[in-house]
C-alpha cells in the first residue's frame, strides 16, 4: 500500500534559494511545454505526447536556458507529466483547459523521485535527505517503514516548508467493528448517527470570521507588495492555516472513531454545489466541509475492510418513519425538527430518525 508522510522542513538560506529555482523552473517547464503542445496541434494538427514534451525540454529548452540544469531533473519530469494529466483531463472528462502558472501563485510545489538513495529519513537526528538540497532539518514526528517511492517539497502561502513523503508500506489493519451506522450530515450537528451519537460542528470560519474580516480590511488600505501588505498577507495566510488545520483535525477524529467501531458505514450522497445555491446555508455548508468527512469515512473504510455506502441523493431520509415507512411531506421544511407519525404514534427527531432511515437503506442494498 501506498501511503504519504507529511513533515514540516527548515531549510537553511542555500536551501530555501535552490528549492525557490526549482519551484520556478517547474513553472517555466510547464508553461513552455503547454505552449509548445498548444502551437504544434494548432500549426500542424499534430497531438504531442507526454515524451515529446520531456524531449523538448531535454534538448531544446535546457540548451537554451542552461540554469534549468541547476534543478532536479526529475522535479522537471514530474512538471511536465502534470501537465500532460491536466491536458488529458480536459479530453477526457471536459475539464477546463490547462492554464498558464503565474509567478505570483501562493501554492508552490515540486515532486521528485527516489533513486540510488537520494531520499531517505534520519529519524534519531530528526533530518531529512533531499536531492539538490542534502540534510534538511525536519520535525518527524511519526515514523515510517517501508520503500520510499518519490518527495514532494511545498510551501504554503504562510511561508511554511513541508515535504511529502511516499512510502510503499504495510498496513496494520484495525480490529474489526461490530457495530453498524447510518451518518445524517448536518450543519447544527456535524453528524449524528442513528443510535442517536451526535457530533458538534466546531463552525470554525465564524469563531475566526472577525479576525479575517479586520486584517483584510487593514491588507485593503496597505500599497501593493510594499513589506507591510506582505506582512498583513502572511497574517492572513496564517489565519486561514489555522482555520483548515483545526477543521482537518475534527473531521480526523470523527472518521478515526467512527470507522474504529462500526463495519458497515451508509451516509447520504450529498450534492453540495447545488445544495450551496441557498446563500442562507452556503458558509455554513463550506464551513462543515461534509464532502472531507466522507473522502476520510471512504480511505479509511478501504484501508481497514470497512463497508462504506453512499445512499442515492434522493432518497427521503427525512421524510419516512423509521417505524412504519409513513412519508410526511411536511419535513421538507427544515424548521420541523420533531414530529409524530400520524399512523404509528411513533415520536421522531429531525435527525437521528433520518439517519436510522439512511442506515435502513444502505442495509438493504447489501442485501
Amino acid at each position: 500500500m501506498l501511503k504519504a508522510y507529511k513533515y514540516r522542513i527548515y531549510p537553511n538560506k542555500e536551501q530555501e534559494i535552490q528549492i525557490a529555482k526549482t519551484f520556478g523552473c517547474c513553472r517555466f517547464v510547464y508553461n513552455q511545454t503547454l505552449a509548445y503542445r498548444k502551437d504544434t496541434y494548432e500549426q500542424e494538427k499534430k497531438s504531442v505526447s507526454r515524451t515529446d514534451c520531456n524531449n523538448y525540454c531535454n534538448r531544446e529548452l535546457k540548451k537554451t536556458y542552461e540554469w534549468l540544469k541547476e534543478a532536479d531533473k526529475f522535479a522537471l519530469t514530474n512538471a511536465i507529466y502534470n501537465m500532460d494529466s491536466a491536458y488529458k483531463k480536459f479530453f477526457k472528462e471536459h475539464a477546463g483547459y490547462p492554464k498558464f502558472k503565474s509567478k505570483h501563485d501562493n501554492h508552490k510545489s515540486y515532486t521528485t523521485n527516489y533513486t540510488n538513495g537520494n531520499i531517505s529519513a534520519d529519524f534519531e537526528k530528526c533530518k531529512i535527505k533531499l536531492p539538490k538540497l542534502g540534510n534538511i532539518k525536519a520535525k518527524l514526528h511519526r515514523s515510517f517503514e517501508g520503500k520510499i517511492k518519490s518527495a514532494t517539497i511545498s510551501q504554503v502561502p504562510s511561508g511554511k516548508y513541508y515535504v511529502s513523503i511516499l512510502v510503499e508500506t504495510e498496513h496494520i489493519k484495525m480490529a474489526n467493528g461490530a457495530g453498524k451506522t447510518g451518518l445524517d450530515l448536518g450543519i447544527k450537528d456535524l453528524c449524528i448517527t442513528s443510535d442517536g451519537r451526535r457530533y458538534e460542528n466546531p463552525k470554525t470560519i465564524r469563531k475566526y470570521e472577525e479576525k479575517l474580516a479586520r486584517l483584510q480590511r487593514q491588507l485593503a488600505h496597505k500599497e501593493k507588495r510594499s513589506r507591510n501588505y506582505e506582512k498583513t498577507k502572511k497574517q492572513i495566510a496564517l489565519c486561514h492555516e489555522k482555520i483548515t488545520n483545526t477543521r482537518k483535525d475534527c473531521l480526523h477524529k470523527i472518521s478515526h472513531e467512527i470507522v474504529s467501531e462500526n463495519q458497515v458505514i451508509v451516509s447520504e450522497n450529498l450534492q453540495i454545489k447545488n445544495m450551496v445555491k441557498n446563500h442562507h446555508l452556503a458558509k455554513s455548508i463550506y464551513d462543515a466541509s461534509w464532502y472531507e468527512l466522507t473522502r476520510q469515512l471512504e480511505y479509511k473504510s478501504q484501508w481497514n475492510g470497512r463497508e462504506y455506502i453512499k445512499i442515492d441523493t434522493f432518497y427521503a431520509s427525512s421524510q419516512l418513519c423509521s417505524v412504519c415507512a409513513y412519508q410526511n411531506t411536511d419535513t421538507k421544511d427544515l424548521s420541523v425538527r420533531e414530529w409524530i407519525c400520524p399512523v404509528c404514534g411513533a415520536k421522531h427527531d429531525r435527525d437521528s430518525n433520518a439517519a436510522k432511515n439512511i442506515l435502513a437503506e444502505g442495509l438493504r442494498q447489501i442485501a
